[in-house]
């Protein structure tokens, strides 16, 4: 007997992680810390690079669809934490609306570098995030930074996420392989910085210069605002320059990971212009 489409569809719901109790509603997938801290990774390309690092603890659960777990077990990865279960009870176990694909990891989360370690000695490209609180934009400038060599990432204390989750599937892998600092406050941290010898451009659509005018080949924090509010003023008055995206078509912004992955672009090709890559 075949099944209705509409069968059908509540299947395909089930197994992406869709929750009736939510009555059709859509929305992101958000990942909290359980009482004892751990957190819920999952995506394919996440969950395998996070099994891949060796700065990670064993994982606390493993679970996968068996066509996944095959996977994992040919690449040597979370034998002893693997549960085979089906998409739909993976799905049960995180978020609604979490976008599994067959796999998810719960783990402890990583613990961020000092500030010290990640800025001495002073060279190449440091992204910092002012206030950028969307799990998926966070992961994409992190899956941006490690993809043009950035020495890492540094974060708010308080309205940063978590590196785990949505955000996590969004890195794509990348908060696995590039480190990422916590700081409580981010002038300070920029006063830290310009004592080991960086300079700091923030990104600014109302600057009077281009951002390509104002880099050049030394050491760069790159200091990326929130989209509504942007660079908050004394986070921008620590900045050394500003610099704008120029934009000749309609639109007026851009998308703060698009606008990170240019200004990247930007500061790594000064840095190949001065023979350092």
């Amino acid at each position: 007997m075949s099944s209705s489409p509409e069968r059908n569809d509540r299947k395909l719901r089930r197994e992406r992680g869709f929750s009736p109790a939510l009555n059709g509603r859509r929305g992101p997938a958000r990942t909290r810390a359980d009482k004892d801290g751990a957190v819920w990774i999952w995506g394919w390309h996440a969950v395998a690079a996070a099994l891949e690092n060796p700065a990670r603890a064993a994982p606390l659960r493993l679970l996968a669809t068996p066509e996944r777990a095959r996977e994992l077990q040919a690449r040597r990865l979370g034998a002893a934490a693997l549960e085979i279960l089906p998409a739909a009870q993976i799905a049960r176990e995180l978020p609604p609306f979490a976008a599994h694909q067959g796999v998810a990891l719960k783990a402890m989360p990583l613990a961020p570098a000092t500030l010290e370690a990640m800025a001495d000695p002073a060279a190449g490209v440091i992204l910092m995030l002012d206030q950028l609180t969307d799990p998926q934009n966070v992961g994409a400038l992190f899956r941006s930074a490690a993809a043009f060599g950035a020495r890492g990432v540094v974060l708010q204390d308080r309205h940063a996420p978590a590196l785990a989750g949505a955000l996590a599937k969004a890195a794509a892998g990348a908060i696995e392989r590039l480190p990422h600092a916590r700081v409580t406050n981010l002038s300070r941290a920029l006063e830290q910085l310009a004592g080991f010898g960086w300079r700091a451009v923030g990104l600014d659509a109302a600057a009077s210069e281009p951002l390509a005018a104002v880099l050049d080949s030394r050491p760069v924090v790159l200091v990326m605002g929130s989209e509504g509010e942007g660079l908050r003023r004394l986070v921008a008055e620590h900045c050394d320059a500003l610099g704008h995206i120029p934009m000749p078509g309609a639109f007026e912004s851009l998308n703060v990971s698009a606008a990170a992955a240019i200004a990247l672009y930007e500061a790594t090709r000064n840095r190949s212009g001065a023979g350092e890559l």
